[in-house]
């Protein structure tokens, strides 16, 4: 009866019933005995679904003038009835000189190579070397942001655990959702996005993380937290999600710390924390006036690892009203639960944050630029 209440608010898009923390299947049980494993070349295949989920290939980039930017994909199934695919861009100018850009459109033709390590679309193509070690972002699908970017991996990539899987579900054999997260948390960029206003060179730092979230998003999380640090000789990630009340209101957490050529410790025993919190008039969120990340792991040669990030977030790059501002299909997905109005405020503190990274107990603080997100879906 669970799994027919399940496919009913799958399709119908309604609130699930409440199930509980025991069917929440966390990769922090996977990480206890297996914290993370680094990435294969066939990790990054897209899964594409033909039941319900949202899959993403998320690329973030920190350019050495300034810019703050971001391209993705996005390969959305509605209950296995409707597939969409859409890119999207958006650029932040430093200092907040002039109004962020954003693109979002939809995409015609869309497929895969016969690996599905790579995507094409008519417009838009991202596309994994031969080596498994760069991939180039190409898209003309919009005139506002022509997009032509390679990303090449400096560190090994990660997951936490061994498949890097959460998995949703009263019967533990036959889980009815999924969240998975794979990162490439330190890479180089080179490229550049053109704009009506002139090209941008975007030569820099990026990350880059392959998502899938295979149920409704507002059934799998109802708040998020990331963090995406980039100093000259460090990288952090961190990804913290709460689960709706139907599962516990439980927390999953993956993240880990990288530099140029191996992971310093990554897994799932870290810790996010919204501080100074303020109210957001418009909906009542909390949003948060500053931060606290927390890395817990060791190294693989068995060094005890802590890290610590903290301090104001500043002024705020963006808030973004989901349900006004993106696409159409998302809408489809979330349908009109009753309490899900979700928000992202998105930051990039000024001035910029410091890592404080213990190995072994040799202590060392470097400055960096962070990017981080709130993300609030329901209570």
């Amino acid at each position: 009866m669970n799994w027919l209440k399940q496919q009913v608010a799958n399709v119908a898009g309604t609130q699930e019933p409440i199930y509980g923390p025991s069917a929440l299947r966390s990769v922090a049980e996977q990480a206890k005995t297996t914290p993370y494993t680094e990435l294969k070349k066939e990790d990054l295949r897209w899964a594409a679904m033909e039941s319900t989920c949202v899959e993403t290939q998320t690329f973030y980039f920190m350019a050495d003038n300034g810019h703050i930017g971001m391209a993705q994909v996005i390969y959305s199934n509605v209950a296995g009835l409707r597939t969409t695919c859409h890119f999207n861009t958006k650029i932040f100018h430093p200092d907040g000189e002039k109004q962020n850009l954003w693109s979002s459109d939809s995409l015609e033709n869309y497929g895969f190579d016969d690996a599905q390590l790579s995507f094409y679309a008519d417009g838009c193509a991202i596309d994994m070397s031969e080596d498994g070690a760069s991939y180039s972002i190409k898209s003309a699908t919009n005139e506002a942001s022509i997009v032509n970017l390679k990303v090449t991996r400096k560190a090994p990539g990660f997951q936490a655990g061994k498949d890097g899987m959460s998995y949703f579900g009263t019967d533990p054999n036959k889980p009815w959702g999924s969240m998975r997260h794979a990162f490439w948390p330190r890479c180089d960029v080179e490229g550049s996005i053109i704009t009506k206003a002139g090209d941008i060179d975007f030569k820099g730092r990026a990350m880059f993380i392959h998502a899938l979230q295979g149920m409704k998003p507002h059934h799998a999380a109802a708040k998020w937290k990331f963090a995406n640090f980039q100093s000259p000789t460090y990288s952090a990630v961190m990804m913290e999600y709460t689960t709706p009340p139907s599962y516990g209101s439980s927390v999953v957490n993956v993240g880990g710390l990288a530099q140029d050529g191996k992971i310093i410790c990554a897994g799932s025993s870290n810790l996010a924390s919204h501080l100074e919190i303020k109210t957001d008039v418009d909906n009542e969120w909390p949003e948060p006036a500053s931060v606290n990340f927390q890395w817990s792991g060791m190294t693989s040669d068995g060094k005890p690892v802590t890290a610590e990030l903290a301090g104001s977030l500043g002024t705020r790059l963006d808030k973004v009203d989901v349900m006004a501002e993106v696409p159409g299909f998302v809408k489809a997905i979330i349908g009109g639960v009753v309490g899900t109005k979700p928000y992202i405020y998105q930051y990039s503190p000024q001035p910029r944050l410091k890592l404080a990274i213990s190995i072994d107990g040799t202590e060392t603080v470097e400055e960096g630029t962070l990017f981080s997100e709130a993300v609030f879906i329901s209570e």
